[in-house]
């Protein structure tokens, strides 16, 4: 039977409008502020600089959605949202709540970015925005980084590079699993403030170490025996994919490892469902960038040397999954 009808089609339709109370909550620090008590409109109206009537409207929507909980006239986080979305508890999501406001913008523009084939995106992030998407990274790289740590045996790996690593949360993790592992994290300049922060958290300064740089202009640091490149490749066109991973393997020594770990869609292009919607992100947030298929990823890495290549069995969330190769 079609899943689709009137109905489910305007339920799909309007389903943004539940993502915007979610973003609002989180940008105005709404849940942080109803953290361990109860509170009523007006005190939050005054404490969030807001109008009565507007954050009214606001909390009984999240009540609504179950994120907040209501008691006569007074307000109190559900459980989830305590876990989920309270900035200080170690499940934090908000990040990467914020970071996907900031995607909106752009992806309201999809018929334009459709038209053109180009992406709706002016210039750099700012700093807030680079915030967002960095430690947004770590919210969601944190709880899958423990099982890609146990799916890659790197038992007689001595020396990591995380290439375009970010906040160094799967270095973290490497690291952690195998401790002999020293890792490099490389990525832009701008990104080390929030690396190093992250890597402290873990205690792990002094095995693993920041390099800046952009990994498309200048050369890789070497004396690493394994490259890990997650969720890079979508970035970029063919043959900026093929020109990093040359740059990578030609850094590594002879039985050097180099993993690669993104969405990948189905032959046809037309699953599953996450990589694909992601392919429409890229269109919208880069010049080239799309999901690749585990035989593109597969015929590059033949192509530049690779001595055998294999998908590993490990699957993440949204379809990410891993392909080994060695040099």
């Amino acid at each position: 039977m079609d899943k689709w009808n009137a109905g489910s089609l305007l339920e799909l339709s309007g389903g943004y409008w539940q993502a915007c109370v979610l973003h609002t909550g989180v940008r105005l620090g709404l849940f942080d502020a109803i953290e361990s008590r109860e509170a009523t409109a007006e005190e939050l109206s005054q404490e969030l600089h807001c109008s009565l009537r507007g954050l009214e409207m606001l909390l009984d929507a999240l009540v609504a959605m179950g994120l907040v909980k209501k008691k006569d006239k007074t307000f109190s986080n559900s459980g989830a949202a305590s876990r989920f979305l309270v900035e200080s508890s170690e499940d934090y999501v908000g990040y990467m709540i914020l970071h996907h406001w900031h995607l909106m913008k752009g992806w309201a523009e999809l018929v334009e970015a459709v038209k053109r084939g180009s992406p709706i995106r002016k210039g750099p992030r700012d700093e807030e925005e680079r915030k967002h998407f960095l430690l947004g990274m770590h919210n969601t790289a944190r709880g899958v980084a423990p099982k890609v740590a146990d799916a890659v045996d790197l038992g007689t790996r001595q020396r990591l590079l995380d290439l375009g690593g970010g906040p160094g949360t799967y270095a973290i993790f490497f690291c952690l699993k195998n401790p002999h592992l020293r890792a490099t994290v490389f990525d832009l300049p701008t990104t080390e403030p929030y690396t190093t922060q992250t890597i402290a958290r873990y205690g792990l300064l002094d095995r693993i170490k920041f390099f800046g740089g952009d990994y498309l202009v200048q050369d890789l640091p070497g004396g690493h025996d394994v490259v890990w490149v997650s969720h890079i490749i979508h970035s970029l066109g063919p043959e900026e994919v093929l020109k990093l991973m040359k740059k990578a393997a030609s850094i590594l020594p002879p039985g050097g490892l180099m993993l690669i770990h993104d969405f990948f869609v189905e032959k046809d292009r037309a699953g599953p469902l996450f990589p694909v919607l992601f392919s429409l992100n890229m269109l919208i947030n880069t010049e080239k960038g799309r999901s690749y298929t585990e035989s593109e990823v597969m015929e590059m890495l033949y192509a530049i040397g690779a001595n055998e290549a294999i998908r590993l069995p490990f699957q993440g969330p949204n379809h990410s999954g891993i392909i080994s190769a060695r040099f």
